[in-house]
């Protein structure tokens, strides 16, 4: 087994959930999952606080290097926002923040071209080159953007269920599901923290219920629009792999090939989470 020179930590991380891998000086890999954050709609102190988790602070003053790539961290100021939280934690680590879309394309494509994209919680895109990123579309966030995200299919599922827009055994189900009503939503969406992750909560009841067309053609058409606000403004987008990770991608992929496809992409990877191809990466790169 490898050994290493420095304890590693690696973290991927997304608005809802984040994926921690340790790569200990002996080889051996400690994983857990734990709540994500993005520094656009957290504090410095409220990152702080989220991260003091038993599994990270078992190794506060053992990490010697992090590998942090997190949603909202391409804005330069946001990366340093993230490092102060994190140095909070990891006083003697060298950090280093990226944003989630290096992750998902050194995990997808690794030393090859390629276009990756995220479909979680949110949603974003870029064209790499097999070891930069050379071009990305705007990530605009849950009220702005965010196509084909969580947060914009679940966004669309409650749109229908106030204007009472969708078949009614599908909104009966939810209803019963959920207890769902319109001011519980509203209460939700406009006076709760983390709206987004509540819109992308509804997410696994349309996924359970994919086979019905109303939600399957939710998901269809998320796709078809993310395809048109991002990867189709790629030059290359038909010549080039697609890669996606983000749970959305991965427990709808047969609706996601079939919606790329008739887009004339070649779809490559769908993986759930980036951190399995990201830590091999950096393994490599050791």
């Amino acid at each position: 087994m490898a050994t290493f020179n420095q304890m590693i930590l690696i973290a991927d991380s997304g608005s809802s959930k984040t994926d921690w891998r340790v790569i200990h000086k002996d080889g051996q890999i400690s994983q857990y999952r734990g709540i994500g954050f993005n520094p656009y709609y957290l504090s410095v102190e409220e990152m702080t606080a989220q991260l003091k988790q038993e599994f990270l602070l078992n190794f506060s003053d053992q990490v010697e290097e992090i590998f942090y790539y997190g949603a909202g961290c391409a804005a330069p100021e946001k990366k340093v926002e993230v490092a102060q939280a994190l140095r909070a934690i990891f006083p003697i680590a060298e950090i280093q923040i990226d944003h989630d879309l290096l992750a998902a394309a050194k995990a997808t494509c690794g030393h090859r071209a390629g276009i990756a994209c995220i479909l979680g919680t949110g949603s974003n895109s870029c064209d790499y080159d097999g070891e930069n990123i050379i071009a990305s579309r705007p990530a605009a966030g849950y009220i702005l953007g965010d196509e084909g995200g969580g947060s914009d299919v679940g966004r669309k599922f409650l749109q229908d269920f106030i204007h009472e827009e969708m078949p009614a055994a599908i909104r009966q189900a939810a209803i019963d599901h959920f207890q769902l009503s319109q001011y519980g939503i509203q209460e939700q969406v406009y006076r709760k923290p983390f709206p987004n992750r509540y819109l992308a909560s509804f997410c696994r009841f349309i996924t359970e219920h994919k086979e019905d067309p109303y939600c399957y053609g939710l998901y269809y058409d998320a796709f078809q629009k993310f395809f048109s606000k991002h990867v189709c403004k790629y030059p290359d987008f038909k010549s080039k792999p697609v890669h996606f990770v983000g749970s959305i991608a991965y427990y709808n992929a047969t609706i996601l090939r079939k919606a790329a496809t008739d887009r004339g992409m070649q779809v490559g990877l769908i993986l759930e989470s980036p951190i399995a191809g990201l830590t091999l990466y950096h393994q490599e790169m050791v």
